[in-house]
């Protein structure tokens, strides 16, 4: 498996530490929490390369609750091919 090959897991730290090696934060789409109370579809968002204003930032135990009850894993690249660090990530059912 090279570098550039997409990896999964559920561990939290590795999320995280992936995440803000990134300078991601953890988000949800705004429009799509249930009753204002939970977060909704998850998202890392990089705010240094995109401005997107339908994320909304939450926190990373708001964050991992909602990953745990959707029971999702975490799809991600350390490497482009290029050799460059990816922020390619994707959130899929276990």
């Amino acid at each position: 498996m090279s570098e550039y090959d997409s990896k999964e897991t559920t561990n939290h730290a590795t999320i995280r530490k992936w995440a803000e090696a990134r300078g991601g934060v953890p988000a949800s789409v705004k429009g799509t929490e249930k009753g204002g109370e939970e977060a909704g579809l998850l998202r890392i968002h990089f705010p240094k390369y995109s401005d997107d204003k339908d994320l909304k930032e939450i926190s990373w135990d708001e964050f991992f609750q909602k990953f745990e009850e959707a029971k999702l894993s975490f799809l991600y690249q350390d490497k482009t091919k290029s050799g460059e660090q990816s922020r390619f990530s994707k959130f899929v059912r276990r």
